[in-house]
């Protein structure tokens, strides 16, 4: 089981930006695709970004050209950029976390993102 610790959300105006954080432990974070997704009141929790193991990325059509999904294995970190962000982009995000090969995934405890003028 990996443990994912979420970092950096918090109040920000439309356009303005935010760097969520995501520190994983338990298992050799190299070998991790990891993801964010987010949920927001009433709705599903769907995918935002992912990026595999050997650096792959894709993204939801909705945050296409304004978030990008990094990371870091010497920190055993992954990094979401949020910028140009917009009232709908309102969430709670979590960090998710599954060994390349398979498997369960684990995840993080979510952090609040709240954009508002």
């Amino acid at each position: 089981q990996v443990q994912l610790v979420e970092s950096g959300g918090g109040l920000v105006q439309p356009g303005g930006s935010l760097r969520l954080s995501c520190a994983a432990s338990g298992m050799t974070f190299s070998i991790l695709d990891m993801g964010w997704y987010r949920q927001a009141p009433g709705k599903q929790r769907e995918l935002v970004a992912r990026i595999t193991s050997s650096k792959i990325t894709n993204y939801a059509d909705s945050v296409k050209g304004r978030f990008a999904i990094s990371r870091e294995n010497a920190k055993n970190t992954v990094y979401l950029h949020l910028n140009s962000l917009k009232p709908e982009d309102t969430a709670v995000y979590y960090c998710s976390a599954r060994p390349t090969w398979g498997g369960s995934v684990s995840w993080g405890q979510g952090t609040q993102v709240t954009v508002s003028s």
